[in-house]
């Protein structure tokens, strides 16, 4: 079976220019000219790949493979076969990842899914306003005064609700519907998110719930990721924040009066309840959940499955459900799994020998 290639390789990068690009030390000056045009892991590269290693764990698939360029570490160097090329860095996988950024720019954002050109087969509103270089897939719906900037995308059956405002350089993909929000720059929203719908919000009672009305916004600001089937609730009295740099995973829900800070990283499949605040570099490991009104602080990090019922300092390191700090709750499950031990073992009948 013919194997696609959705991403086609560019004209690539010699090993020189990837040693430029990077700061390698390439251990071949023979080599220099040689052309990479593609990224592989070690076992399947080939002559014009270039992969890296950066655990002695992996020195055997390092000596036998066959890419033409490899990133290592200069302690692994001597491990790199004679027809590779070692570049030796303090840091392969970075290194790595800077050179195939160069290769591939076309893989660092959602594109146009019908290479389109212009807003030709959208459904774009009279009074909306696209800068420059604005891409409208066929199918896609932008609303009454929305305004979208320089070189951003918009894919197909993607939905721009009225009066929403996103900056240039932006991606928005496949399905996504955006409404009652405020993007910046180069902000990328991946296919299936919703932003903007109302927040979960009802005041109970013995005749029923009544629905609160959610007012706010969707603050968004510049260089944010947002992974597929994400959701972000606008504000209720206050507006939801993702502050700028921050990257969410895929399936990720964010509720209303959120505030999210700067550089954050948050996995697949967390839940922030509304009105909780992360500072600055937080990190919430997949399947996070946090209570309402919660504050973690700046650059906290909480282990997966984790469920977050009050404030975490600044600088922490949590886990657990409920979640508390992570040596307590390694010392816990110790203690734990050494009672259930101690339970299972036979009891003595008091002369030595085991119950029968």
């Amino acid at each position: 079976m013919t194997e696609p290639i959705f991403l086609r390789h560019t004209r690539g990068l010699t090993v020189d220019e990837i040693a430029a690009l990077t700061g390698a030390d390439a251990a071949s000056r023979d080599a220099g000219q040689r052309r990479i045009g593609n990224i592989a892991p070690l076992d399947r590269a080939g002559p014009a790949d270039l992969s890296f290693c950066d655990s002695r764990n992996y020195v055997d698939q390092l000596a036998a493979t066959h890419a033409g360029a490899c990133f290592v570490t200069a302690a692994l160097a001597g491990r790199v076969p004679k027809q590779t090329v070692a570049l030796c860095v303090r840091e392969p996988y970075k290194a790595f990842v800077a050179a195939g950024r160069a290769l591939f720019p076309h893989a660092l954002r959602p594109s146009s899914l019908h290479n389109a050109e212009g807003a030709a087969g959208a459904s774009v509103h009279p009074s909306a306003r696209l800068e420059t270089g604005v891409i409208a897939d066929p199918g896609a719906v932008i609303g009454p005064d929305a305004e979208i900037g320089a070189e951003t995308i918009v894919a197909a059956n993607a939905v721009i609700g009225p009066g929403v405002r996103i900056g240039r350089g932006c991606s928005i993909g496949a399905g996504a519907v955006v409404t009652h929000a405020l993007l910046g720059d180069r902000v990328i929203v991946h296919a299936g998110c919703k932003i903007g719908q109302d927040g979960f919000g009802f005041a109970m009672g013995p005749g029923g719930h009544l629905k609160i009305p959610q007012v706010g916004r969707v603050i968004i600001q510049d260089d944010v990721e947002i992974g597929a089937g994400t959701t972000v609730d606008r504000g209720a009295i206050r507006d939801t924040v993702i502050g700028e740099g921050t990257k969410i995973d895929n399936l990720v829900q964010i509720g209303h009066n959120v505030s999210i800070g700067r550089h954050c990283i948050i996995v697949a499949q967390s839940g922030i309840s509304g009105s909780s605040t992360l500072e600055d570099f937080v990190v919430l490991g997949a399947r996070v959940g946090l209570n309402n009104n919660v504050t973690i602080g700046e650059g906290a990090q909480i282990a997966a499955i984790s469920v977050v019922h009050g404030d975490v300092p600044p600088g922490a390191r949590w886990g657990g459900t409920p979640a508390k700090p992570v040596k307590q709750w390694f010392r816990e499950m110790m203690t734990l799994e050494r009672l259930a031990r101690e339970k299972t073992k036979p009891e003595s009948d008091g002369r030595g020998g085991a119950d029968g």
